[in-house]
């Protein structure tokens, strides 16, 4: 992630104990004079992320920037975002899994960007910002960061324990478990989206767009031709115009667009 001489990027392993709530960590560091821009492709997954020595700036839709000189949380990340790291400008983001943002704030879904403060009753995460902003090495703030967030744990709903172990590449995880625990459909599908922020259709529209994207990067990296019909059956699109429609929808980029400048979007799903 990252292509410039002058950016620092790199994800950081989760320990064992933490599997089940963090998919990874990632630090990035702008070393140059200049502020680097980057996209990040959807992943699902909701963020937390911490800036340091300069405000990051986050770029909407609208083009809007929306400068964070300390925490942000966003999320469920469902279409490409743009960001971009000032001159000397630092940051460490927290990528959770699953259902692990619902399990530590009571919600899955983000429907604008906040600050994590604005979802409890107190200033913590000013201060834990506080506390990481005097730390030296990134090592020391992801393991304050994993300390900080033990006793916020809150146990896994049964029924989201189910979906989840059902995997997002099962046909219809809902139907199965809808029957297997005599619920209806409405209540399962309802449980996973207060749980993890999305319906099992906007998932299984977006693992199908996420097995393309890793496709043509494959062929990128292995100097091959992108024979786009080939992406279209391999990966189960109805015709050309879906895909299209999907690469639109999640990057506002054609497929062939997306070609052409890939090396500016980063994968940051875990």
């Amino acid at each position: 992630m990252g292509n410039h001489d002058a950016y620092i990027g790199y994800r950081i392993a989760v320990p064992a104990e933490f599997d089940e709530l963090f998919s990874h960590f990632y630090f990035a560091e702008n070393k140059s004079n200049h502020p680097i821009t980057q996209t990040l492709l959807p992943t699902f997954q909701t963020m937390m992320v911490f800036s340091f020595a300069a405000p990051l700036l986050l770029v909407t839709k609208g083009n809007e920037e929306i400068s964070m000189d300390k925490c942000l949380v966003l999320g469920p990340i469902k279409q490409a975002f743009t960001y971009i790291l000032p001159a000397s400008g630092k940051m460490l983001v927290v990528n959770f899994k699953d259902d692990a943002f619902f399990r530590f704030f009571g919600t899955a879904s983000l429907t604008e960007y906040l600050h994590p403060d604005d979802l409890l009753s107190d200033n913590c995460f000013t201060s834990l910002w506080t506390s990481l902003n005097k730390m030296d090495t990134v090592n020391e703030r992801v393991t304050q960061l994993l300390e900080f967030s033990r006793p916020y744990i809150q146990k896994r709903h049964p029924l989201t324990e189910q979906i989840i172990a059902a995997g997002n590449s099962a046909m219809s995880p809902v139907k199965e478990i809808s029957a297997q625990e005599k619920l209806s459909e409405r209540s399962v599908q309802m449980n996973l989206k207060k749980h993890l922020g999305y319906s099992s259709r906007e998932m299984g529209r977006y693992m199908r767009f996420l097995k393309a994207i890793e496709l043509v990067q494959q062929l990128t990296i292995d100097d091959k031709p992108v024979n786009w019909f080939e992406v279209i059956e391999t990966c189960g699109f109805y015709d050309q115009s879906q895909l299209i429609h999907d690469f639109k929808h999640y990057l506002n980029l054609s497929p062939s667009k997306y070609l052409k400048f890939q090396q500016g979007i980063c994968n940051s799903r875990g």
